[in-house]
């Protein structure tokens, strides 16, 4: 351990057997082109945050000059996981995050499920307490590991993890090393093992970095106009959402109902199923869809699963169904963007992202409304 405490009426969810786990990466994303990537958002990061990581991922190269491809996607996915992008807290014009964020203290008692040991290292300097340590900050970091990777991103003298700046930049630094090629997957690997010794949290936090990489590169809409171009970017707009059972309509995301098949309630989750984010976007272009996806396919002009995806358009409907060529089996439904990728509500636990046509299985063809 380094860096951080080891822890841990609707159709429209993957069959069990064929679902891809909540860990594993998005096919598209990181290519090992030496690309920077600094533009984009995504829905679930707050603007201050955002800031934060993109200013953190430019500055490290003064510190750390070997080192190539740091971007705010890697900072955005470390601090996904480690406390969703400070979330609930008051973040400052300058960065101060507030109410501070503290982790369990690792004193061996079991408590947030740690059993791990550390004394106190910095007498309470940083994670308010003098008796043992504990995680600080958006980055969680240890006090220990802090003092040696700190760095003042703002320019007042004081490198403090309580601040989003500061701690954005120590984390960019401590993941680079001592030049660290982040471009490449294994070496990217290899950064975040180091800050949190558990494939677990590697996998875990590389499908987050791959998600915000999508949201920042986006796709190519430079030859999509009209109505096709407003339902798109009305997907994209809700990008990092999360997903609930039976949520969204064509005003928004909403809270869902209960429960889908593997048992997950949406009663408590603001955010869209497939079938409501394809209601959404298309409502947006004065379009109304029925509420299911299997009731989706017999709107427009239907696009036969035979011809293949490459028949498909940008804006069309996209369908995955348990048994492909009967369409009261479709289960689930997309939004085409082009270049076999489309936007996607996959399955509760996820949030609203892009994804490869083939995430899915049982491809049913699409339907054409515009």
């Amino acid at each position: 351990m380094s860096a951080v405490l080891l822890f841990g009426a609707v159709a429209c969810a993957a069959p069990v057997a064929g679902a891809i786990g909540a860990y594993v990466a998005m096919q598209t994303g990181l290519q090992d082109d030496g690309e920077n990537t600094d533009g984009g958002t995504a829905a679930d990061v707050p603007t201050r945050m955002l800031t934060a990581y993109k200013k953190g991922a430019q500055q490290v190269s003064t510190h750390v000059p070997k080192c190539r491809g740091m971007r705010w996607p890697i900072l955005a996915g470390i601090a996904k996981v480690e406390s969703n992008h400070a979330v609930g807290r008051t973040i400052s014009a300058g960065g101060d995050i507030r109410p501070k964020i503290y982790g369990v203290l690792l004193n061996g008692s079991g408590a947030g499920g740690n059993t791990a040991v550390f004394p106190d290292s910095d007498d309470g300097k940083w994670d308010g307490t003098s008796t043992w340590e504990r995680a600080v900050g958006p980055f969680q970091f240890l006090p220990s590991t802090w003092e040696g990777v700190w760095k003042d991103a703002g320019g007042d003298k004081v490198a403090d993890p309580h601040n989003a700046d500061d701690a954005a930049l120590g984390t960019a630094k401590y993941l680079c090393g001592n030049g660290r090629d982040l471009t490449k997957r294994s070496q990217l690997k290899a950064a975040i093992l180091q800050y949190n010794h558990s494939n677990e949290y590697v996998a875990n936090v590389l499908g987050w970095i791959d998600q915000y990489t999508a949201a920042a590169k986006g796709p190519d809409l430079k030859n999509v106009s009209g109505k096709v171009r407003t339902v798109i970017e009305a997907a994209l707009s809700q990008r990092g959402v999360p997903y609930s059972w039976g949520g969204g309509n064509a005003n928004g995301k909403s809270t869902g109902i209960c429960c889908s098949p593997s048992g997950k309630s949406g009663a408590s989750i603001n955010g869209f199923d497939c079938s409501g984010l394809t209601t959404y976007a298309y409502a947006k272009a004065g379009i109304r869809l029925p509420r299911t996806a299997a009731a989706q396919s017999g709107a427009g002009r239907r696009i036969p699963a035979s011809l293949g995806t490459r028949a498909l358009k940008a804006g069309d409907l996209v369908f995955y169904a348990d048994a492909p060529g009967r369409d009261a089996t479709i289960y689930h439904v997309g939004i085409y963007l082009g270049s076999g990728q489309m936007v996607n509500a996959a399955r509760p636990g996820t949030v609203v992202r892009q994804d490869p046509v083939n995430a899915m299985p049982g491809y049913a063809g699409g339907a054409r409304l515009l």
